[in-house]
């Protein structure tokens, strides 16, 4: 069957042509991406999966959606969110964007993989990804698998855990359908959810193909939904898509803030995978750091390493720049393109050292930025000099600070001088601050546990067997990873020997 039949056999009949008992769900629609025009999109239903079951469910994403509980556990909602069948009022739809990959112009791209069911009534867009092939889906056959589908699930709350802006994910089901990757895994749905899932790659798309009527129409969608604080600026002589740009970059600057301070590696940075909003998207060989090394490639598919950790700021740059360029028709002068990218170079390193010094449980004060930047590079060169484990070391020196035990963070370095001496300056700075208000400070920002490759691996491992208990006990603890959590210190200690040759790549 041809991908044409298979898009006519799909094609919805109307966007209310679920079934009237999904008004159990909870769920209300309204207008949203789909008000742009067919330019943007292309209407389709998801292509069923045999005999789908529960692998992973936030119940918070659920409560924040507003799903009926009773209907939340119910087969309907499987099969829904399996994509075997529609819920009331959704309008499914496929859209379309370009975008640069690895640096590389890649033409037109597009959900390939993910079908957006709409936008509920309070604010959020639902996407099934892995829900079945698209117009867009180019030779791939629009499935996710299992392992990489409890990856970005219980990622994604994970990053909402840490307080980092990053879409959603409200369940993943399993299908024994066979699917073909580098050997014969399972398929699964990942249930994204998300105020919008436009990227730079949409506004891309229009650019490239010169059409500036759907550039600008793009443009005003998002803006009037999501900084309308631009119309009325004064900034660039009321350019309101001057505004829009830097609006972006700062938040742009703001998440990789975060991802730098916690040791958070995207892994495949393309143009595409940047959210308009500012949000981590599209969760594949990811990694958080276990070994702090500035330099260290997580996608073995980034021969170049293009996408290093302590690369991914110029990136976000270098990227931010391809959107200046996309948005230069409706901007006008070149000029002021460039100077609305300006600000992502003072609030990137402005937000990066004020969560150093979060971690480090030092007050904000505008005298203490340029002081204790020495502070903030000495601990990431003795860090780096050990490839010390970032998380555990952060970790622990906030439990040093309460109980005035030095040794736990001694004990993770040989150079015990270097540590010795750094420790000494810490103290010196925190100076009379009180050690209790200190290390609350401290346990605010530095984790107990992240999302480690091997804590997903082994969650993946046993979901392979039908057992889902690891990725609900990691999602248990990641939905509040500041927390101790008694009883799942396994969770918090050092990576094993073999974590170290997991190899997660694009198809991951």
């Amino acid at each position: 069957m041809t991908l044409s039949q298979e898009a006519e056999l799909a094609a919805p009949s109307g966007p209310n042509s679920g079934s009237a008992a999904d008004e159990a769900a909870g769920l209300r629609w309204r207008p949203g991406f789909a008000e742009l025009g067919p330019a943007f999109h292309t209407r389709l239903r998801p292509t069923p999966l045999p005999a789908p079951y529960w692998v992973g469910r936030s119940d918070a994403v659920a409560k924040a959606l507003g799903l009926d509980p009773a209907w939340w556990s119910s087969d309907d909602a499987l099969a829904a969110f399996t994509g075997n069948r529609l819920l009331d009022g959704s309008d499914p739809l496929a859209t379309v964007y370009s975008g640069h990959q690895f640096g590389v112009w890649a033409g037109q791209l597009g959900d390939g993989r993910a079908i957006l069911l709409g936008e509920t009534d309070g604010g959020f867009e639902l996407q099934l990804k892995g829900a079945g092939r698209t117009p867009y889906s180019r030779m791939g056959d629009g499935r996710a698998v299992l392992r990489s589908s409890i990856r970005e699930f219980l990622c994604s709350e994970a990053m909402h855990g840490l307080g980092i802006p990053t879409t959603r994910a409200l369940c993943v089901t399993g299908s024994d359908a066979p699917i073909r990757r580098e050997t014969l895994e399972t398929a699964a749905v990942v249930t994204r959810v998300s105020p919008s899932f436009i990227r730079f790659g949409h506004f891309e798309h229009f650019a490239a193909n010169q059409r500036d009527d759907e550039l600008r129409a793009l443009a005003d969608f998002v803006i009037d939904r999501f900084y309308p604080e631009c119309r009325a600026t004064g900034r660039f002589g009321g350019n309101a898509y001057a505004a829009l740009l830097e609006a972006v970059s700062e938040r742009t600057a703001v998440l990789l803030a975060q991802w730098q301070a916690v040791g958070f590696c995207h892994g495949v940075m393309n143009t595409d995978n940047m959210s308009i909003l500012g949000l981590t998207i599209d969760y594949g060989p990811f990694q958080f750091l276990d070994a702090y090394v500035p330099g260290h490639i997580c996608n073995h598919s980034d021969t170049s390493g293009r996408y290093a950790f302590n690369q991914q700021p110029n990136v976000a740059y270098w990227n931010l720049f391809c959107l200046a360029q996309a948005l230069l028709p409706l901007i006008g002068e070149q000029d002021v393109a460039v100077a609305a990218l300006e600000s992502y170079k003072t609030v990137f390193p402005r937000e990066f050292e004020s969560r150093m010094r979060a971690k480090l449980g030092l007050a904000e004060s505008s005298e203490s930025t340029a002081s204790d930047r020495p502070l903030i590079e000495g601990a990431l060169k003795l860090l780096a000099q050990e490839k010390i484990d970032y998380t555990i070391f952060w970790r622990r020196l906030s439990d040093s600070v309460a109980s005035g035990d030095r040794q736990p963070v001694r004990d993770l370095f040989i150079d015990r001088d270097g540590i010795d001496n750094w420790l000494q300056s810490f103290a010196e700075r925190r100076g009379a601050t009180p050690a209790s208000e200190a290390a609350a400070r401290m346990r605010r920002a530095n984790p107990k546990f992240v999302l480690r490759n091997h804590l997903g691996q082994q969650s993946i491992d046993q979901a392979l067997q039908k057992d889902f208990s690891g990725v609900a006990d990691l999602l248990n603890v990641l939905e509040s990873s500041f927390e101790d959590h008694p009883g799942h210190a396994e969770f918090a200690g050092f990576p094993p020997d073999w974590a170290s040759t997991i190899e997660i790549s694009c198809s991951s």
